[in-house]
């Protein structure tokens, strides 16, 4: 009896039904492109792009639970790219020195982000908004409109090098390690737990004695250095920083997130069902690709399968409100 409630239980979960559709989705570009799909290259290259998208899934998975959101996470990253590039080509300074200041770099525009949310009341998406464009155009300043070139032997190893016959990246398994770290937080310690909690009742975890500001503060900061770091992995992996950078990512993270099951309203999902939700927006992106389907029709397609998160996620809110 327990093990049959125990299958149930498992059939009825969001991760189960994400397996099943990213099973089909590969099924089918399987057959589509006559077996190519599952050749080593591609499953590489399936690999490769997952991991910039990784680092702002993890950043917005955990923002969206709290129950905001960071459009500005492209521009941190291609900014903070840029900083790298400074850092280690033009001041001479350690690749790691650079990474470092990288992410100092996404800190301090996560905080700004969160100063204009909980200290002048702006709504997240205008703020980000705002922070989305200064980042742009302190990249175009910056970068002078250009790529900036890096030779750093460290970096290039950590952009390039691959491990298993010259399959898996070892930046993949950097960004799947962050990824693991982050669902462990989220799903087993008292931080995790408080994120949940303010997003699923603010006020409510404000009468339990949790700051929501300083977790405010702290998510944004975190997307902000997940962001910078998404930036450094693009820029190790092509040797060069560029002014568009993490840009057309901007909105891959969120994608990902919500395929994945994490609740726009907030208080619900996990990093098991975005790393899913990562797997099948990568695998649709790439099976489009090798099918030959316009880029311009690729982005239509990509933007439908948000539109189609988004009201599978509405739905499910819903009929959660009206059971309760």
């Amino acid at each position: 009896m327990d093990k049959s409630h125990a299958l149930r239980r498992t059939f009825k979960r969001k991760e189960f039904s994400l397996i099943i559709v990213l099973i089909l989705v590969v099924i089918f570009f399987g057959i589509l492109t006559h077996g190519k799909f599952f050749k080593p290259l591609n499953i590489r290259n399936i690999l490769n792009a997952m991991v910039i998208v990784t680092f702002l899934t993890i950043g917005e998975g955990m923002l969206i639970i709290y129950g905001n959101i960071d459009l500005s996470a492209g521009t941190v990253g291609t900014l903070s790219a840029i900083v790298m590039a400074h850092s280690v080509m033009t001041f001479g300074l350690p690749w790691w020195v650079g990474i470092l200041m990288a992410v100092c770099m996404g800190l301090i525009t996560g905080c700004i982000s969160a100063t204009l949310i909980t200290r002048l009341h702006f709504q997240p998406f205008i703020a980000t908004l705002a922070m989305k464009s200064v980042c742009e155009g302190l990249a175009d300043v910056f970068g002078n409109a250009s790529a900036i070139k890096i030779e750093n032997k460290a970096l290039s190893w950590i952009g390039n090098f691959k491990f298993a016959n010259n399959v898996i990246p070892v930046a993949v398994i950097i960004a799947l390690l962050f990824m693991l770290i982050y669902g462990i937080i989220l799903a087993k310690t008292k931080f995790g737990r408080m994120i949940y909690l303010c997003g699923g009742n603010r006020q409510a975890a404000f009468l339990t004695g949790i700051n929501p500001v300083k977790m405010c503060y702290v998510l944004f900061m975190n997307m902000g250095a997940l962001a910078a770091l998404a930036g450094c992995m693009l820029a190790a992996r092509v040797s060069s920083a560029t002014v568009t950078g993490v840009n057309s990512n901007q909105f891959s993270g969120v994608t990902a997130a919500i395929l994945g099951g994490i609740s726009f309203g907030g208080g619900s999902g996990g990093m098991i069902g975005a790393f899913i939700g990562l797997l099948l927006l990568n695998v649709f992106n790439n099976g489009m690709t090798l099918i030959g389907l316009d880029p311009y029709w690729q982005t239509v397609a990509s933007g439908v399968l948000l539109l189609v998160a988004l009201i599978i996620d509405y739905y499910n809110t819903r009929g959660t409100g009206k059971r309760s």
